[in-house]
């Protein structure tokens, strides 16, 4: 039988708590999550959240300073929707359980924070932990809500429209295609359930897991943008890939993300000689936007051959460095580094997808009763470059609005009646022997992106990692047909296909511009693409940034 609620979540990040928080006060809730319900890039974000509070600054200025990172291709009226909205999503926070770091003196009520690309100090935190401690917060909140329901070890499989049934209902109201839920994998029996909501909201997180360095959590492999690329969506921009500039770069350690508010607060990038290098690339030196900032670490390892860099908070106070930042003090105390004795060995890892899923200003994308926020959707905030801590101020505000434009849409009556879905159909497929013949796959296809569609790209490299990950995706497609589906295997193909996009979206825009260098078009061409990358049915086209969503 199929599970129905009134509204469907996948994904327990930000994006998804806090539309469920506020969606269960009208209706039931089920949320579904990959692994555990802590898994997010939330619960890893560890700068802050981006708001004018201070007297000294502005709404204008962080406009402003968002458009500047985002090199032309914001789309102005997203900005302004999240920068205006940002102190009462704060407030928000605080109300769900979030105890936000105050200020030294009792005039100060947040101890605001400066990152890189930030004119002003605006950045509302948790020490050095404010995803985990917002995930831990609204957890707590969701944990007790009577009408939600949060099922862990749950992967999506396919979202169900109407290619899943027998018969045409493009006749419904409103016409087009709708989304009626999801067929997940149960990662517990083994069992592809069906489950069907009025409205279905998409918060996946993103694709980090596509390449082999990334700060991401090992469940950010693309399947929302994947899955919903399949049913029809529009997705835009995905050549923009943010390499945080400095993640741990040590032999036993993971990917560890070292903030970008150590080097707001005076950490210093050197190399292993110990001489600066950012005054060469940016008059903000270390205070550049992160493309920047990720482009200078990586000519700097090309010129010296060196794996790393080194970020260097040595000249600072002892105490006061372990006070601010006492999450990255004793993960690196864990692997025999102390951050306040010896500089910090850093690489750019892959971070944050700042395209994803076309969606308007409400969360919609060209798919009805589906809405998509967090790092999945492409709502226009980010352009070419995501600000620092602009993205889990995008995730409550769009979020929020979304859950406002779905209970209209449900009161509109607009809602089609739910069908009869098919079960899930894996007649004529086995529990396949030969997994390790394709197992081997996912480290190919993360090291070709690694290598050729990383932070400096060429056609040569892209038309080659193209070629490579083709075959390997339909090898892959091959073996997902004829075989019982599993969570591994569901990674492998939605990582191929987002993959693939990310390529083709990386050959097509013709010059450089923010997260998206490439040797062939070094200049940025405003005249030819100050404009949107879309891929839409396997065709792909250049969209001015003030286009209505198409649906």
């Amino acid at each position: 039988m199929p599970h129905v609620s009134d509204y469907l979540v996948l994904g327990s990040g930000l994006a998804g708590l806090s539309f469920a928080l506020r969606a269960a006060e009208t209706g039931t809730v089920t949320i579904l999550t990959k692994k555990q319900r802590a898994d997010s890039n939330t619960n890893r974000a560890q700068g802050g959240i981006a708001a004018v509070f201070d007297a000294n600054d502005d709404f204008e200025y962080h406009i402003r300073d968002t458009l500047v990172a985002g090199v032309g291709l914001c789309h102005p009226d997203a900005v302004a929707l999240i920068v205006r909205d940002a102190p009462e999503r704060i407030r928000e926070l605080e109300a769900w359980g979030v105890t936000f770091t105050s200020g030294e003196d009792d005039t100060a009520r947040f101890d605001l924070g400066r990152e890189g690309g930030h004119s002003k100090k605006r950045i509302v935190h948790v020490r050095d932990h404010t995803g985990m401690a917002v995930e831990m917060a609204l957890l707590e909140a969701v944990r007790h809500h009577p009408n939600i329901c949060i099922l862990e070890n749950h992967t999506g499989v396919e979202l169900i429209t109407e290619h899943h049934l027998c018969h045409d209902r493009t006749g419904e109201p409103g016409g087009g295609t709708h989304c009626w839920g999801i067929y997940a994998l149960n990662g517990e029996t083994g069992v592809v359930d069906i489950y069907l909501a009025k409205v279905t909201l998409l918060a996946t997180g993103g694709i980090g897991h596509a390449y082999l360095h990334t700060t991401n959590p090992r469940i950010a492999t693309g399947d929302g943008i994947a899955m919903t690329y399949r049913a029809g969506a529009d997705i835009a921009n995905l050549e923009f890939m943010q390499f945080h500039p400095t993640s741990l770069y040590h032999p036993d350690g993971d990917s560890f993300l070292i903030s970008e508010a150590v080097r707001g607060y005076g950490g210093i990038l050197k190399t292993a000689d110990g001489k600066p290098f950012m005054k060469k690339y940016h008059p903000q030196a270390d205070l550049a936007p992160r493309d920047i900032v990720a482009r200078a670490i990586d000519t700097e390892m090309k010129k010296c051959g060196d794996e790393c860099m080194f970020l260097d908070v040595t000249h600072l106070d002892a105490d006061d460095v372990r006070t601010h930042f006492p999450h990255i003090d004793t993960e690196l105390h864990k692997l025999n580094i102390d951050m306040t004795r010896e500089p910090i060995p850093v690489v750019p890892a892959a971070h944050y997808m700042c395209g994803g899923v076309l969606t308007d200003l409400d969360g919609r994308c060209t798919i009805k009763g589906l809405y998509v926020t967090g790092e999945t959707a492409c709502t226009g905030v980010h352009g070419a470059n995501r600000l620092a801590s602009n993205s889990l101020l995008e995730a409550l505000v769009f979020s929020k609005r979304a859950f406002e434009n779905a209970v209209e849409y449900i009161d509109r009556g607009e809602v089609p009646s739910l069908p009869d879905i098919p079960a899930w159909d894996d007649s004529g497929t086995y529990d396949h022997e030969e997994w390790v013949l394709i197992s081997h796959d996912k480290k190919e296809i993360q090291r070709l992106m690694w290598d050729y569609v990383g932070i400096v790209r060429s056609d040569e490299r892209l038309r080659r990692a193209k070629r490579r990950i083709r075959l390997i995706s339909e090898e892959i497609e091959s073996f997902y047909k004829k075989t019982r589906v599993t969570t591994a295997l569901l990674e492998l193909r939605n990582l191929a296909c987002v993959s693939l996009l990310m390529i083709r979206s990386a050959l097509f825009r013709k010059e450089s511009r923010g997260l998206h260098y490439t040797t062939d078009y070094p200049e940025t061409d405003d005249q030819n693409w100050l404009c949107d990358t879309v891929i839409r049915a396997g065709k792909i086209f250049s969209q001015p940034l003030d286009a209505p969503l198409n649906g």
